[in-house]
């Protein structure tokens, strides 16, 4: 009995046992399918994470590259008929026009013209007071009578030691000593005289005159005023003198017009206070050389002005016949980039930009005529940015992108 209770307990144990490894090993299978579960579900997170902030990249790169295409507004040029003539702003000039200045140092004694006078080549303007250089001047013709008189005491002691010595009474040497003495003299006579003849020049520029025919245009000094002698010197020019009968008008001539402008060329002047009126003029001159900064020919246009009615320093038109018509388009003043290269327009040629180089007319105000560099059919940007550059992308106003 004993045993067989003992046997039954142990068979109990062992079920107990087996039973609850059973149990255990359950329980770890369920904990490794949850682990695994969750690692999966965490993988899972981060996935769709690193999904999601990728997808969101490509779209902001996406966004990025087609916000950085800008877009433009275009325009088609106009074409318009070629001019018979070009007008060109102008500065009429004197032909002559000069600032006098005082040749000799001191103090205005008196001035005889003033602004407007007509004035004659030579005529007396002012007078200097010198009263340095006068004494000078005396001094010098002093030091002149003293060397003239030591001259003639050479030559009656020369003249009379040459006979002296025809009879043997004086030595060889005297005589030469007597000879060369005079012609000592004689050098210091000819230095006086230059002296003299110099001081008597300065003297002279105590009275200022007029270096040719014309209009004083302007009076710096009066009387009292100290004045220097010079350009170079401290002070002021004393008066300032044009000469008017003849007027010259400057003019940068585009060099497309350039062969409109050859000497001998008959052209004529307009100028908004003489409305309906031409004054008639010529170009005598032109620089033969083009400016490589502004693509221009300097031109000077001369016009007669016997009456004086036309003042330097007015603003004039100046036309000029074409030889023949140059055929052009016009564009919107916005549509240039003015560029250290020169001129510029921008045109969409396959969505990218084009900067082109152009040539220009006629600036009528909000439009401009341009001879050379685009066609009618050119698409030309509107407002282009002063950063666009050549061959970058665009996109045009309207067009889909």
């Amino acid at each position: 009995m004993f045993m067989e209770t003992i046997q039954k307990q142990a068979e109990s144990t062992q079920v107990v046992e087996i039973t609850v490894s059973k149990r255990v090993g359950v329980s770890i299978k369920g904990l490794l399918i949850i682990a695994l579960l969750a690692a999966a579900v965490f993988g899972y997170v981060i996935w769709a994470g690193i999904t999601a902030r990728t997808h969101a990249n490509d779209e902001l790169a996406t966004e990025t590259n087609t916000l950085a295409v800008p877009t433009v507004s275009v325009i088609a040029p106009k074409v318009t008929p070629g001019a018979e003539e070009v007008a060109l702003p102008g500065n009429l000039q004197a032909f002559i026009d000069t600032p006098v200045w005082a040749r000799s140092s001191g103090y205005l004694r008196e001035w005889y013209v003033d602004i407007g006078a007509h004035v004659k080549q030579g005529q007396l303007l002012a007078e200097i007071e010198a009263p340095e250089v006068d004494q000078q001047l005396n001094q010098a013709q002093a030091q002149l009578q003293t060397a003239e008189a030591n001259l003639k005491l050479s030559q009656v002691t020369a003249d009379r030691y040459t006979e002296l010595f025809k009879t043997d009474s004086v030595a060889k040497q005297d005589v030469d000593n007597a000879v060369q003495g005079q012609a000592a003299r004689e050098a210091d006579v000819s230095s006086a005289k230059a002296n003299v003849s110099r001081l008597q020049q300065l003297v002279s520029y105590e009275k200022v005159g007029a270096p040719f025919s014309g209009i004083i245009t302007a009076r710096n000094i009066d009387v009292g005023a100290l004045v220097n002698s010079g350009a170079n010197t401290p002070g002021r020019e004393l008066f300032h003198v044009a000469s008017i009968d003849t007027l010259r008008a400057y003019v940068s001539v585009p060099e497309m017009y350039s062969q409109a402008a050859k000497p001998g060329v008959q052209a004529y002047l307009t100028l908004t206070e003489f409305p309906g009126r031409k004054f008639l003029g010529k170009v005598v001159r032109n620089a033969n050389s083009i400016d490589e900064s502004s693509r221009t020919l300097l031109v000077e246009v001369d016009v007669k002005n016997p009456t004086g009615e036309l003042l330097p320093g007015s603003y004039v038109s100046v036309h000029l016949k074409l030889p023949s018509n140059i055929p052009a388009v016009t564009v919107p003043s916005n549509t240039l980039l003015f560029r250290s290269e020169g001129l510029r327009v921008v045109r969409v040629t396959a969505g990218k930009a084009e900067l082109r180089p152009v040539i220009m007319g006629r600036d009528f105000g909000d439009t401009v005529e341009l001879v050379a560099g685009i066609r009618p059919d050119d698409k030309v940007v509107v407002n282009p940015s002063d950063s666009i550059t050549n061959g970058q992308k665009v996109e045009i106003a309207g067009e889909g992108k």
